[in-house]
């Protein structure tokens, strides 16, 4: 396992373990009262479809708030430069605003608990099963990459070694989740938002203040990597040498279009806090009030990961005993007084907590209703899958614990996380767009195209680039090509044998296909949500134009 550098200790004092404390005894009070609201396996699971989208907007970001965005962008930011406010501008921006005008109003009209369920629907039971299948295995393993990044920190604080640390922090979320179900950990994500950003803008602020602000901290880095490093689009020109190892091309249909779109539209960690929101109209709202406050966290990522290249020019090279991925605790160690210090480690916690609680809530769903109850133990009282939802999280937990030493191995879990989204959300996501969107989809194209869509990103991954047939510069970009791949390969087979099979009869795709979808009771508002500040159409295209206003200042 890889851990921090040798002398990377965090100077920790009783304020700051008191300030952790409190954190922990507020997130397990929390459970303890979401328990009250927990009577049937839809309250443990989907919080009774009754929350606010002001709730489930910030639950919605602050689940994606993981290992992704905290370690992993500043590594990312540390190693490719400017280059990652593409992850953010065009590898999310677009897709949630997708999610919530278009996706939504199907996923929740249909009254599915699940993403897998909606292939149900729409396809048949290969294809349902399948998915589950693959959503259950991937949840748990990025659930491990949370795991493992809150171990970096923790023992940075305490010293402890990295398995004592996995084990604490997977038990804590097993409680929370276990006691108060899908409310208790949203309701703890919104909480977490705002300690995740107590603990980041204060590491921002004094880190550019450390190098002497941005022009200094620009000069500096465009003297050790070259112009491009400082930029969002220079120097990818097909052909072009770059940090990122990418050209437009495969930044724009690899990342913008299919790792983007299929991790944040089937993606059952963030679509599972809008299926819990109130009415539909809470809904569509969910992704879209979740994507303002993304489109500005990049900075709260990117700068520390910059400054920490600054301060370490070699962090990441074998010359230097730090990795990419020990960027936001080496600002911690440098930068933070006592008391402040304290709040960072609770915020990184928070983080961690939130994204593994995230994966972990989608995984107890998916496996009771969609593989459990639909396939091994049927017709049973509700009380009993709500009893084993709280069993399977226990066991989620522990095989969580068991794949966090999986990304210990990665030095950038960014790139571990990529990897794992272009083998198992892209190939859904082609299935999901085309299912939605062309009626004569047979009911068996579905599971083939998830198997050549899943297969064809693993055998570019790992024979074409591991194997040094096709020379990719980095991982990054072969994780878009291989992204690519597989969207492309899924498609082409579900074309294929769609010609050859029979499609879904017509009278059951009403509201699973665009066009055939009718008003529903659900979309009766409540006064409040008539206002024209709430209409989903303005936050979304609101939301798009901010996005690409702020690639202008970091385009060349």
């Amino acid at each position: 396992m890889q851990t921090l550098a040798e002398g990377l200790r965090l100077p920790t004092n009783g304020l700051d373990y008191a300030i952790l404390a409190i954190y922990f005894v507020v997130v397990l009070g929390i459970g303890f009262m979401a328990r009250a609201s927990v009577k049937t396996s839809l309250d443990f699971f989907l919080s009774g479809r009754s929350l606010p989208a002001w709730v489930t907007g910030l639950a919605f970001v602050a689940a994606n708030l993981g290992a992704t965005e905290i370690l992993g962008m500043a590594a990312t930011g540390a190693q490719y430069g400017v280059a990652v406010v593409h992850w953010y501008w065009i590898g999310a921006i677009p897709a949630m605003v997708f999610l919530g005008l278009v996706m939504m109003p199907f996923y929740y009209r249909s009254k599915v608990r699940s993403v897998p369920e909606f292939l149900l629907q729409r396809f048949d039971r290969s294809a349902h099963l399948l998915s589950s299948v693959l959503f259950a295995f991937a949840a748990i393993l990025i659930a491990g990459v949370n795991l493992y990044a809150l171990s970096i920190v923790v023992e940075a604080l305490l010293g402890w070694p990295q398995w004592v640390a996995i084990v604490v922090a997977g038990l804590f979320v097993l409680v929370y989740i276990t006691i108060g179900g899908l409310s208790s950990a949203i309701y703890n994500e919104v909480l977490q938002f705002f300690v995740i950003l107590a603990a980041l803008i204060p590491l921002t602020v004094l880190g550019l203040k450390r190098v002497g602000g941005w022009d200094a901290m620009s000069d500096s880095l465009t003297k050790q990597h070259g112009g491009d490093f400082m930029t969002a689009w220079g120097g990818t020109g097909i052909g072009d040498a770059n940090p990122l190892g990418a050209n437009w091309l495969t930044i724009i249909l690899g990342l913008g279009f299919v790792l983007s779109f299929g991790y944040w539209t089937t993606n059952f960690a963030e679509v599972q806090r809008a299926l819990s929101a109130k009415n539909l109209s809470a809904a569509k709202r969910t992704p879209l009030i979740a994507a303002f406050p993304k489109i500005f966290i990049v900075f709260a990522v990117m700068i520390p990961g910059l400054v920490a290249a600054v301060i370490v020019p070699k962090i990441g090279t074998p010359d230097s005993d730090l990795t990419y991925n020990d960027a936001i605790p080496l600002l911690m160690q440098e930068l933070l007084p006592n008391g402040v210090l304290g709040i960072a480690v609770t915020g990184l916690l928070a983080a961690f907590m939130a994204g593994m609680a995230a994966n972990v809530s989608s995984f107890n769903t998916v496996f009771t209703t969609d593989i459990w109850q639909r396939y091994v133990v049927k017709d049973k009282p509700d009380t009993y899958y709500l009893r084993f939802g709280r069993l399977i999280t226990a066991i989620g937990v522990l095989a969580s614990i068991g794949t966090a030493f999986i990304a210990a191995s990665f030095s950038n879990i960014m790139s571990y996380l990529q990897t794992l989204f272009s083998f198992f959300n892209v190939p859904m996501f082609v299935v999901f767009i085309i299912g939605m969107f062309w009626k004569r989809a047979s009911m068996k194209s579905g599971v083939w195209g998830l198997v050549a869509g899943t297969a064809a990103a693993m055998i570019n991954y790992f024979w074409i680039y591991k194997g040094g047939i096709i020379d990719i510069p980095s991982d990054q970009g072969a994780n878009f090509v291989s992204a690519i791949v597989g969207f492309v390969a899924g498609a082409v087979v579900m074309v294929v044998v769609t010609l050859f099979t029979a499609p879904k009869p017509e009278a059951e795709l009403a509201g699973l296909v665009y066009g055939t979808e009718s008003p529903s009771p659900d979309e009766e508002l409540d006064e409040a949500d008539r206002a024209w500040y709430r209409k989903p159409a303005l936050l979304g295209w609101g939301a798009i134009v901010l996005a690409a206003a702020c690639y202008i200042p970091y385009s060349f």
